[in-house]
């Protein structure tokens, strides 16, 4: 995906055979096991760990996305990676997320120039796993054997624990049938896998929205959970929404009129734009710049809440949430010694009911 002008790329969740969302076909995905670009040189076991808990990753989405005036970045792949810990998931605090790109020129060690043939036979090879042991339950790197069966790989041992529980601890008695690419406890820690199709944005005249529109809307998203607040759903939360009817964050406004027409968007592609912003509070202020050329990295995509739906990790007590996840990125995409360069991650989420009246007094 380039961005050659102003116009904005919408990503959807669609269904596809998953033969497609091998990495021979160079997809834009969620959920399952990663479709590595590089087949060689994968993020480093410590690279994919959750930086509040420890715990190894897990692969939410990726987005092919090359630079077609860079002939290094013929072919080019965003990856994004998050906690599956409930618990590490935090208000506008994105240290549970973890981002990296990886990028090809056009002739390169693992694909043919021209583009692969759209057929299951075959769609299996290149991969990662042609080229490395691969963690049966997350499909990162691998370097931990089961000691039983000597075939099945991990990247640590809270993964081997989990394979073990979901019935690795049958299935390795017969190391003959054991796969080293899958197994039952990938089932419980992978996100549901689709494709993400993108398609232009185009935006219609829009027309202001009453304060009685825009706080029915917010009330909605209130209630529903997808906003944090600090009130519980009693009478002296009806009475706050009603005091906050010419309070409301005008953000959320912009946010929510700026979707109607496309509410199922779950990725906003705006290489060097301006992120859909979900509240007027807690913007970047220090995005940190590129490394390696000393560039300030620049806004290339985010993350939108109505991914959530599809990743099924709603429940009633803590969850995996955010108003919206923004990658920044090195705006040459430069070159480095590393097949997978880490980038930046940031998190904002919606402002409390209380927030967003204490900033409008």
């Amino acid at each position: 995906m380039s961005k050659p002008n102003d116009t904005v790329e919408l990503g959807f969740v669609e269904k596809s055979p998953l033969w497609k969302l091998r990495s021979k076909f160079f997809p834009s995905k969620v959920g399952g096991y990663p479709a590595w670009l590089a087949l060689k040189d994968l993020p480093k076991t410590e690279e994919l760990l959750c930086k509040k808990c420890g715990d190894p990753l897990g692969f939410l989405c990726q987005l092919y996305a090359p630079h077609h005036d860079k002939s290094e970045c013929f072919h080019r792949t965003v990856f994004v990676f998050v906690c599956r810990n409930p618990n590490c998931s935090e208000e506008n605090d994105a240290s549970n997320i973890r981002v990296f790109r990886s990028q090809l020129q056009r002739e390169n060690d693992y694909y043919r120039a021209t583009p692969a043939e759209e057929k299951e036979e075959g769609s299996e090879s290149p991969s990662a796993a042609d080229f490395n042991p691969l963690c049966r339950v997350c499909g990162a790197l691998g370097p931990k054997t089961c000691g039983g069966c000597k075939v099945a790989r991990y990247c640590s041992k809270s993964h081997q624990a989990k394979d073990w529980k979901a019935g690795h601890r049958q299935e390795c008695q017969h190391p003959d049938k054991v796969s080293n690419t899958s197994c039952p406890g990938s089932k419980q820690f992978l996100f549901p896998e689709h494709e993400i199709s993108m398609e232009p944005e185009e935006l219609e005249e829009e027309v202001p929205k009453t304060e009685e529109e825009v706080m029915k809307e917010y009330e909605k998203l209130l209630l529903s959970g997808q906003v944090p607040s600090t009130y519980d759903d009693d009478s002296d939360t009806q009475d706050l929404l009603k005091m906050a009817t010419k309070e409301t964050d005008k953000q959320f406004q912009r946010f929510r009129t700026r979707i109607k027409e496309y509410e199922d968007q779950v990725i906003r592609y705006d290489r060097g734009g301006e992120p859909l912003w979900v509240s007027s509070e807690n913007k970047p202020k220090d995005i940190p710049p590129c490394p390696a050329c000393s560039k300030p990295r620049e806004f290339e995509f985010q993350v939108m809440p109505q991914l959530l739906v599809h990743l099924k990790v709603d429940s009633t007590g803590k969850s995996i949430d955010w108003g919206t996840v923004l990658v920044y990125s090195c705006p040459d995409s430069c070159e480095q010694s590393k097949a997978y360069i880490e980038e930046v991650a940031y998190k904002q989420d919606y402002s409390p009911i209380s927030q967003v009246m204490k900033n409008q007094k």
